[in-house]
């Protein structure tokens, strides 16, 4: 039987005799990937606020942890899309979530040690495997129906990715975060015993949730291998020629779509990476309070994705990303000039205003690619290396203006600007020549 995807391919999907396409249970699989790459980005926002305390570093340096997993999004792109055209969708989703368990199960080594360079290292290889992940769910999930519900597809399954922005923070304030703080003052008047079973007792703590995430991993991999998956191939035809990987680029949409992801994912990574911290220094919250508060920021990012996708039903897909992407930007301005406890509602609310991009752009980017599906979702997936730039300039910022918090969400701020003219006009599709 031939499907045709929302971007005019024609994939091949074996069906029983006198029986249509039965897409709950791959559906279903690839929905709880989203929910698994979802718990290792999440995690990350604790990461951030814990390695700078138990590796004692600077809000520049602990940026690196999205810059390792980020950087690996940007270089195994291309290589993710050719594993996909080599080996099939399945098999790249098992051989994703081995690399992403390689990763988690590194964490015990660099906790033993307490050497950053070892956690950023087992990060990369985490972010290798989300890659591998993403370039297959993605258009995995988008074709996997009719092509007319394709974002709302992709944001229903996206919807688990929020559920687990609700439930990292609160795995990590229970089982990494101590709730002990120290000033660099206090540091330097403790005997030097207990100052090294400190730092290395914040360290360990990152093991055991590594190790159960890394086991689940694997299970999911068995599972994945033992199931039988619907087969998406795209068909080749001689009136339909592939261009080459910068060539698809001609596809204005498509272009604008990759600096909007670039952008958008920047300006996440921005807002969850520095939540913890602003709370502390905005809200005086200890970081275990404040981690609570992220958790709440999880719960309005996947009730965004939720609604979202219900109001996707009703509203053009590009008009609800332009007026989240307003309401993004005003949230910004109050995060940046108000005080106290407001600021933190405000990084709330922009979770819920931010959980239909990703999938959105997503969608927009691919829509009228035909053959250059893998090619597209490759540069759209690489665009995510600006979770490993924007934050890192963060970060700068914020250490140039005197541990600045608030001012450091003038980046966001900008991002979510471009990203409004992506949804009023550079979503529009015109003729390649």
């Amino acid at each position: 039987m031939q499907v045709t995807n929302q971007l005019g391919d024609q994939h091949s999907v074996p069906t029983e005799k006198g029986k249509g396409p039965n897409y709950l249970l791959p559906f279903i699989l690839i929905t709880s990937l989203f929910f698994l790459w979802g718990m290792a980005h999440n995690l990350d926002s604790i990461l951030i606020p814990h390695l700078k305390k138990a590796c004692q570093l600077n809000n520049r340096q602990s940026t690196l942890i999205d810059t390792a997993v980020f950087l690996a999004y940007f270089l195994m792109a291309i290589p993710a899309g050719m594993i996909i055209k080599k080996v099939g969708y399945k098999n790249s989703i098992i051989i994703g979530l081995l690399v992403f368990a390689t990763g988690a199960f590194l964490f015990v080594p660099a906790a033993n040690t307490r050497a950053y360079e070892l956690f950023l290292v087992a990060l990369f290889i985490i972010g290798c495997g989300l890659t591998i992940l993403e370039t297959s769910a993605n258009p995995y999930a988008a074709i996997l129906g009719p092509p007319e519900s394709s974002s709302k597809r992709l944001n229903l399954a996206a919807s688990f990715n929020g559920l687990a922005a609700m439930v990292a923070p609160i795995v990590g304030s229970v089982f990494i975060l101590s709730g002990k703080s120290f000033t660099p003052e206090q540091m330097a008047a403790m005997p030097e015993a207990e100052r090294v079973a400190y730092l290395a007792g914040e360290a360990a703590s990152v093991k055991m949730p590594y190790i159960v995430l890394g086991t689940i991993l694997v299970l999911v991999a068995i599972l994945f291998y033992f199931m039988h998956l619907p087969s998406m191939k795209p068909e080749h035809t001689e009136v339909e020629v592939k261009p080459g990987f910068f060539s698809v680029l001609k596809h204005r949409h498509l272009s604008w779509a990759v600096v909007a992801q670039f952008f958008y994912v920047g300006a996440q990574v921005c807002v969850t990476s520095f939540f913890i911290r602003m709370a502390e220094k905005g809200a005086n919250m200890d970081e275990i309070t404040a981690a609570y508060y992220l958790g709440l920021y999880g719960v309005l990012f996947m009730a965004g994705r939720f609604i979202g996708t219900f109001f996707l039903k009703y509203v053009k897909d590009y008009v609800l990303l332009s007026i989240y992407a307003v309401c993004c930007a005003v949230l910004c301005a109050v995060a940046i000039y108000g005080s106290g406890i407001y600021v933190i509602y405000a990084l709330g609310a922009i979770g819920f205003f931010m959980s239909i991009m990703f999938p959105t752009i997503f969608a927009l980017g691919l829509v009228d690619l035909k053959n250059n599906t893998e090619t597209g979702s490759s540069w759209l997936v690489m665009a995510i290396v600006g979770g490993a730039i924007l934050p890192y300039g963060m970060g700068t910022l914020i250490d140039m203006n005197h541990d600045d918090i608030q001012l450091g969400y003038s980046i966001p701020l900008a991002c979510f600007l471009i990203i409004l003219y992506f949804g009023m006009f550079g979503h529009k599709v015109k003729k390649v020549a």
